[in-house]
């Protein structure tokens, strides 16, 4: 028996009744994992971070103790193990490193698993206090037995950079922005602009704020900062010509100035090195553009390879609901903690 032959018009329609159910179904597991995501807590930029305080009381004897911020009510010495220089004697809560005083390496075994750093807070004999940042790519450090930080610049810079690569792709709602700012203008001449001018303002407001000369609380920028995300997406979703398509490099830059300052937050959570402290703020900035250039070429690729589908051109609208709708959560939760 021959096979019934379709007419043109209706095998368009076949495809395209599948094209549409295929972008259906792709919409709804992006809207799950929007609101899988929409659970994380509303200070999306902040790290998890470990702090080990030390104190010496006497010449080469100290007390430590870790933090009270474990996650999910778990000891943070369950995640984390100190390993101290040799000649050192650990009991529960007391250090002796005889009378050479705190000199070697101090290891963390475990950071970049449950933690993505951890802070070793040193408060001297004399007085001074030193903050260190252990992380998976600078996994320990040398300590001279006293407030002296003779780190090098190359242990800072691998250190920052990674912190910052790490901040920025941890970073959901920041990384959300950039997707509301690709959807607002597309790959074209004028993304370079816009990203140049969003990376140009959290820069300015990151400098600023790390030193010192700019404070604000952070429920307020955090909040700020969904709005942010809310606001491109639905200019993005305008079918007219507005103020923001015309010039989303302006958009880009004012939002920028905000968005600095949220990691401006985790930057500070972390500490900086009062000896080196330029070359650790301009290698976190670096760390987090590198982070950011890494997302925007992963999305340029997967459009690319997407787009060569019919139905890929029906997921614009659902995805920028789903990316609004998330940012309208995180948005009332940050209202609600400004509000106590």
């Amino acid at each position: 028996m021959t096979a019934a032959v379709l007419p043109a018009s209706q095998k368009h329609r076949q495809f395209g009744l599948k094209s549409l159910r295929a972008a259906v179904w792709l919409a709804l597991c992006w809207m799950a994992v929007v609101f899988a995501l929409g659970s994380v807590p509303a200070y999306a930029h902040e790290m998890s971070m470990a702090e080990l305080e030390m104190r010496e009381f006497s010449k080469g004897e100290f007390s430590w103790a870790w933090g009270q911020s474990g996650k999910g009510g778990r000891s943070i010495s369950a995640d984390l193990t100190v390993v101290w220089p040799e000649g050192c004697a650990a009991e529960e809560h007391s250090l002796k490193c005889g009378p050479s005083g705190l000199v070697g390496n101090v290891t963390v075994d475990g950071v970049g698993k449950a933690y993505s750093a951890a802070l070793l807070r040193v408060n001297w004999r004399d007085g001074q206090t030193r903050v260190y940042t252990i992380t998976a790519a600078q996994p320990k450090i040398y300590l001279y037995g006293g407030a002296e930080d003779h780190r090098s610049v190359r242990e800072i810079v691998v250190a920052y950079t990674a912190l910052g690569v790490e901040h920025i792709l941890s970073g959901i709602d920041h990384l959300f922005f950039v997707f509301g700012l690709l959807f607002l203008v597309g790959f074209n001449r004028r993304l370079v602009g816009t990203i140049t001018a969003f990376t140009v303002a959290h820069s300015l407001t990151l400098a600023s704020s790390a030193l010192g000369w700019l404070t604000l609380r952070s429920a307020p920028v955090e909040a700020t900062i969904a709005l942010s995300i809310m606001l491109v997406a639905s200019e993005a979703l305008r079918s007219r010509e507005t103020l923001a398509k015309r010039w989303p490099a302006l958009v880009a830059f004012a939002f920028g100035l905000v968005h600095g300052l949220g990691f401006a937050g985790a930057l500070k959570d972390i500490g900086l090195p009062p000896d080196n402290l330029i070359p650790a703020l301009l290698t976190f900035n670096l760390g987090v553009e590198i982070g950011q250039l890494l997302v925007v070429g992963l999305v340029w690729g997967v459009t690319r390879f997407l787009s060569r589908f019919r139905w890929f051109g029906a997921l614009r609208t659902p995805l920028l609901y789903g990316l609004g709708a998330m940012a309208g959560f995180w948005s009332l939760q940050r209202l609600v903690a400004i509000a106590g």
